[in-house]
């Protein structure tokens, strides 16, 4: 987002999400503009150079991110303007104003110029409204001269008790805002931003982004306000850089919390209906709606430079508009459990509202599904730690092609690349093989390969189909674990 991890990274991901290998080819073009990211192993990357390597069995890492095409606006001066590109490409990484979504930052008011172009704005509407509305006026005047009746028709009041249908995203919406809240995260020398959350349980965990709260978990503040305007201290009880989420608590939680139900992501189908509730750029108990666009997306993104380590998830992508301010809230499906949580968009410019430098949506969110979210949030609630599960190998962070998630010829700060008597290792994968599918889903890089095994549990058994020298091989993984971020 940098959905301004609401993002301050770019979603760095192909174009297009993981198919099944039975499903017809898509386009490579966006794969190869998928930016260098971490392995599922969580070190950090070592510089620029061509053969960095991250484990895929430690924390996640800080890789160098490759450059990135980033989408600019076309000047007004020519009629017609010149076609879209056929596949828009991601934006550039670093800063507030990149397509992650990060929280949002109140910024300085600009110079009076552009509040003075405001107002012309505004007065100049004024005026066009006034002055069609006096024409209409009179000649609605002039008709009714001669009747003797009034021609208005009046709309019958609306009763206070009026009932919405239960499927309504009215219904959803008064249902939901009571259990979404707004995060406003301040760190120890004073700088914040606002995000979003949801009460996860009776108990006051409330479930967010990291990203949103990464700047106030080491000696910072936390402020939580319900719908109701009411306030109250909240400390993190966990985070998990790699999945990008954070468990909060609240200090002195009220007795009628309300958690919001849970649904089930992976029987998400594209073309659902979805609804995002959060604080875009500031703007609490905002509801917006829209679709399920794609799932599987491959979406990497960072932390907003606060630790500079890279989380990965393989999203769901919906239309619904999400800014910076969403991040954290969550995605509804149309009964109004939760789907996911809103984390990242990909951002036209870096433009924003009020020109506060921010980018807003162009209809391109994603969400971390919530079952993956589910499963991070009992482990951090249970040991305030997450656990991925890994198979132990370190893969390329370049991404020269979009052939698949190339194993490294050598390990991170001179580790082996293939752990010995790891899951790789006892399934005979060895440095240099090409890994281009995990079970039936298509793996074009290293993010998505993480993206993938991450969407798993520790212990689950894993097809992993790789090339060796030319020819195709297929192994059963069981994946390890690893514990932690460090």
């Amino acid at each position: 987002m940098s959905t301004e991890n609401e993002g301050n990274e770019v979603p760095q991901a192909p174009s297009a999400p993981p198919v099944p290998v039975d499903a017809p080819a898509v386009s490579a073009d966006a794969a190869h503009s998928v930016p260098s990211a971490a392995s599922e192993q969580a070190s950090a990357g070592t510089g620029a150079g061509a053969g960095t390597g991250a484990a895929l069995g430690a924390g996640p890492g800080a890789g160098p991110d490759a450059p990135t095409t980033t989408a600019t606006a076309t000047g007004s001066g020519a009629w017609p303007p010149p076609p879209p590109p056929a596949v828009p490409s991601y934006a550039s990484g670093g800063g507030a104003g990149s397509g992650w979504g990060a929280s949002y930052q109140p910024q300085d008011p600009k110079p009076g110029r552009r509040r003075g172009g405001l107002v012309a704005g505004m007065l100049a509407a004024a005026l066009i409204a006034g002055g069609v509305g006096g024409g209409v006026g009179y000649w609605a005047a002039e008709r009714n001269d001669n009747d003797t009746g009034s021609t208005t028709v009046s709309a019958a009041d609306t009763p206070a008790d009026l009932k919405r249908e239960p499927g309504s995203v009215a219904k959803i919406a008064n249902d939901a805002l009571p259990s979404v809240v707004t995060i406003e995260a301040q760190s120890g020398s004073g700088e914040g931003g606002t995000g979003t959350g949801f009460v996860y349980d009776k108990q006051g965990h409330i479930l967010t982004n990291n990203h949103v709260v990464a700047s106030a978990a080491e000696g910072g503040k936390l402020q939580v306000t319900f719908s109701n305007g009411k306030k109250y201290a909240a400390e993190v009880i966990g985070r998990a850089e790699g999945y990008d989420v954070a468990v909060l608590k609240l200090k002195n939680p009220p007795g009628d919390l309300k958690p919001l139900p849970l649904g089930n992501s992976d029987r998400v189908a594209v073309g659902d209906s979805t609804i995002a509730i959060g604080a875009p750029f500031g703007l609490s108990n905002t509801v917006t709606t829209g679709i399920i666009s794609a799932k599987n997306r491959p979406v990497t993104s960072s932390d907003g430079g606060q630790s500079g380590k890279s989380s990965y998830m393989s999203a769901l992508q919906t239309d619904a508009s999400i800014n910076p301010g969403n991040s954290g809230g969550p995605l509804l499906d149309g009964r109004g459990a939760v789907i996911g949580i809103n984390s990242a968009i990909k951002p036209a410019d870096s433009g924003g509202l009020g020109g506060s430098g921010q980018s807003g949506s162009i209809g391109l969110g994603f969400a971390i599904p919530v079952n993956q979210a589910k499963y991070v949030a009992q482990q951090l609630i249970k040991t305030g730690k997450p656990v991925y599960p890994v198979i132990g190998a370190s893969v390329s962070l370049q991404q020269d092609s979009s052939d698949g998630a190339t194993i490294s010829r050598e390990g991170v700060g001179g580790s082996e690349p293939v752990t010995p008597n790891g899951p790789a290792d006892k399934a005979g994968l060895k440095p240099g093989d090409v890994i281009t599918k995990l079970d039936d889903t298509v793996i074009d890089s290293g993010p998505t390969l993480i993206g993938q095994i991450w969407t798993h549990k520790p212990g689950d058994t894993v097809k992993i189909t790789y090339e060796r020298d030319g020819e195709e091989h297929t192994v059963d993984v069981t994946l390890g674990q690893r514990k932690g971020d460090s």
